[in-house]
């Protein structure tokens, strides 16, 4: 039977040998996750500079940051399978986190700026407490459908445009005809995340609940090909709501800060797969319904917005060479009713460069504000007091990115990704007017990442990524 210490022999902790009886497994996870990061973030000096006679309007951009993540992740599950679903799984994912951020500058760890440019900070998040039950086999492929209730993590669609997230909530999962159709119903009642960790505060509710349906068709037309259509609403309460670094979150303080609800409803349809030689990822989503009251245009809005995500690839042995189109809908009056600004409800998406990427990867101050351009691990300048602990907003500028790539499997431990996108905004009237500046410059730039992964055992056992 090996050793228990030895991952690669078979091992109770690895859920291949029953703890209790012939059906009972148990599997045990445990990961270290460290990042380490040095950025130039654009940082205004603000009011107490950390230099003395400062003139200039920005600060340092220098910035240092380390998050180590412990996850230890307990399944506990009854079935044998290698033939069927499991009969039932309970699952527990605690994570102990530390970070730590080095600014050049006093406005950013704290609204004390008597707190300094250096913050430690700990903090213990349960991402995962779930039961999950296999109801029913429908037909003698085993299709099935099954509930899930507790914190659990979805994602919505394929790349995570509209919705990754570890939240509590029930969901409803299923597959139909030889698993050649899936669904997913689910609900979620969020709750608050710690500010800088990202990690889940379990008994802080957060207000707002979020209902998806999506349902998968694979082999549509073509076999390899997965089509998917989805309907999503998101319903923010909106009360009010401090971080721990003690900045107002909600409302935005943005505008004439009033307080606002969010009923968005979106209606989207995705496909992932390849049609022949070509590899194919696409996206599609249509916002609609209203904010109580955007502190933008200062009043109440109607939703009417866009999402399109578009990327082609073909393969060439150990080559794959792709491209990349995104767009997001910008408002083009902010002051009417009418809100064109796309965006989501808690995104992060693996596209265009995904973590490599600078303009993705980064959380983005907008001018000497409490709010930012965009969120981090986002692509959307939605112009949120905050990605997590903020609230949607329809008013934005919105977003145009064409890009192309290659990814290049240098060896079987060593592989790389090469990325260069152009980016703008789609409709820039929303910054020219909440910073009182006329004709903002459509173009941001352009985005060059690079990415590399290592393995250097061949598993996924320790993984190295720059």
């Amino acid at each position: 039977r090996g050793s228990i210490y030895n991952p690669y022999y078979q091992n109770v902790l690895k859920g291949d040998y029953p703890v209790i009886g012939d059906d009972k497994f148990f599997v045990l996870t445990a990961i270290s996750d460290t990042i380490f990061e040095t950025r130039k973030v654009p940082t205004p000096s603000g009011i107490s500079t950390r230099q003395a006679f400062r003139e200039s309007f920005f600060a340092d951009p220098e910035q240092n940051f380390i998050n180590e993540n412990i996850i230890l992740s307990l399944e506990l599950f009854q079935g044998a399978t290698a033939f069927r679903p499991r009969d039932w799984e309970l699952r527990f994912t605690p994570v102990f986190n530390v970070n730590h951020l080095n600014l050049h500058e006093n406005n950013g760890i704290d609204i004390d700026v008597r707190e300094g440019d250096n913050r430690t900070d700990t903090h213990f998040g349960i991402q995962e407490l779930f039961f999950e039950k296999h109801v029913g086999d429908l037909t003698h492929f085993y299709d099935f459908f099954a509930f899930r209730g507790g914190i659990q993590a979805f994602t919505s669609d394929f790349r995570g445009f509209l919705f990754l997230e570890n939240q509590p909530g029930g969901r409803i999962v299923g597959s139909w005809h030889n698993n050649l159709w899936n669904y997913n119903l689910a609900y979620f009642r969020f709750i608050e995340k710690d500010t800088n960790s990202g990690l889940n505060e379990v008994f802080n509710d957060r207000k707002q609940d979020v209902i998806i349906a999506n349902l998968f068709r694979q082999d549509f037309i073509w076999k390899g090909y997965t089509l998917q259509v989805s309907y999503h609403f998101n319903y923010d309460h909106g009360d009010g709501h401090f971080d721990d670094n003690r900045f107002l979150r909600r409302p935005a303080p943005i505008g004439d800060r009033g307080a606002k609800q969010v009923r968005a409803h979106y209606l989207g349809i995705n496909g992932e797969g390849h049609i022949g030689r070509l590899n194919i990822s696409h996206a599609y989503y249509f916002a609609f319904g209203e904010e109580s009251h955007n502190p933008i245009a200062q009043q109440e809005v109607d939703i009417r917005a866009h999402m399109v995500a578009v990327e082609p690839s073909i393969d060439f042995d150990w080559l794959r060479l792709k491209a990349s189109f995104f767009y997001a809908s910008g408002d083009k009056d902010p002051e009417d009713d009418l809100a064109e600004g796309f965006d989501t409800i808690v995104d992060n998406p693996n596209f265009g460069g995904a973590g490599a990427s600078y303009w993705q990867r980064q959380g983005i101050p907008f001018g000497d504000t409490a709010v930012f351009l965009k969120g981090r691990n986002s692509l959307l300048p939605n112009l949120r007091a905050a990605k997590n602990e903020g609230q949607a907003n329809f008013v934005n500028p919105g977003l145009l990115l064409a890009g192309a790539g290659i990814d290049i499997r240098l060896t079987q431990k060593l592989r790389t990704e090469l990325n260069a996108n152009y980016i703008m905004f789609d409709r820039p009237q929303s910054i020219e007017l909440l910073l009182f500046q006329g004709q903002v410059n459509r173009p941001i730039g352009v985005d060059y990442n690079l990415g590399i992964q290592y393995r250097p055992q061949l598993t996924d056992n320790v993984i190295i990524t720059a």
